[in-house]
C-alpha cells in the first residue's frame, strides 16, 4: 500500500507543479497572440467550456469530493496500472482546484481558433484528457493491467 501511495503522490504532484509553474508564467503577464493560438489570461468559473459556473463556491467542494472518491477508489482496486494515470488526472485536477480556491476560477490560457473557435484551456486539461484515455485503454484491454 505505502509503495502504491509513493507512486500516486509523484505522478500527482509531477504534474500539479508544472501545471502551475506554467500558470504562474501567465499569471506574471505573459501573452503571445498567432493567426491559430492565442496564448491568454483566463479564469474560467465553470468547467469544460463553462459549464457549472452557476455553482460558483460549491464547484470547488464538488470537484475536491470526486478526487477524493476517484484516489480512495482507486487505492482500494489494489491495480498498480491504474496509479500513474489516475495520479496524473487527480494532480491536475488538483491544480485546477487550487486555482478556484487561490484566484476565484481555473487559470486558463490557451485559445485555439484557426478554423474554428474552441475553449479555453491550460496544461492540466491536457493531462486529464490524457489520462482519461490511458484509463479507457487499461479498461478495454485488461490483459495490459495484470496487477
Amino acid at each position: 500500500m505505502a509503495r502504491s501511495i509513493v507512486i500516486l503522490l509523484l505522478a500527482m504532484s509531477s504534474v500539479f507543479f508544472i501545471d502551475q509553474a506554467i500558470k504562474s508564467i501567465f499569471l506574471g503577464g505573459f501573452r503571445l497572440n498567432t493567426q491559430c493560438i492565442d496564448l491568454i489570461l483566463i479564469f474560467n468559473k465553470g468547467v469544460a467550456f463553462s459549464m457549472f459556473a452557476f455553482l460558483d463556491e460549491a464547484l470547488k467542494w464538488i470537484q475536491l469530493a470526486l478526487l477524493s472518491g476517484v484516489i480512495g477508489y482507486t487505492l482500494w482496486l489494489k491495480k498498480t496500472c491504474y496509479l500513474v494515470p489516475v495520479g496524473i488526472m487527480a494532480g491536475a485536477g488538483l491544480s485546477n482546484v487550487a486555482d478556484r480556491f487561490i484566484h476565484g476560477g481555473v487559470v486558463d490560457y490557451v485559445y485555439w481558433h484557426c478554423g474554428f473557435n474552441f475553449a479555453v484551456f491550460n496544461f492540466a486539461d491536457v493531462m486529464i484528457d490524457i489520462a482519461v484515455i490511458a484509463l479507457m485503454i487499461l479498461n478495454f484491454r485488461p490483459q495490459m493491467c495484470k496487477s
